[in-house]
């Protein structure tokens, strides 16, 4: 089973198109700063994309809405 679930993931975000944006800037982020939200040990994906897939879904991370 794919880890975590697309699902769970558009319940949270919302749209396919948001969560795409919203992880490939967090990937790039996670490449140019090495920064993670979570210890190395606690992911289960060893690709940045999963990484911050998994973030999402353990919302570490969020979405500010413009006014």
């Amino acid at each position: 089973m794919i880890q975590p679930s697309i699902d769970k993931l558009l319940s949270q975000v919302g749209s396919k198109y948001l969560l795409v944006n919203l992880i490939s800037k967090r990937v790039q982020e996670m490449q140019e700063n090495n920064h993670y939200q979570m210890q190395e040990n606690e992911y289960f994906s060893k690709k940045e994309i999963g990484r911050a897939l998994e973030e999402v879904a353990k919302n570490l991370i969020h979405i500010k809405e413009s006014e």
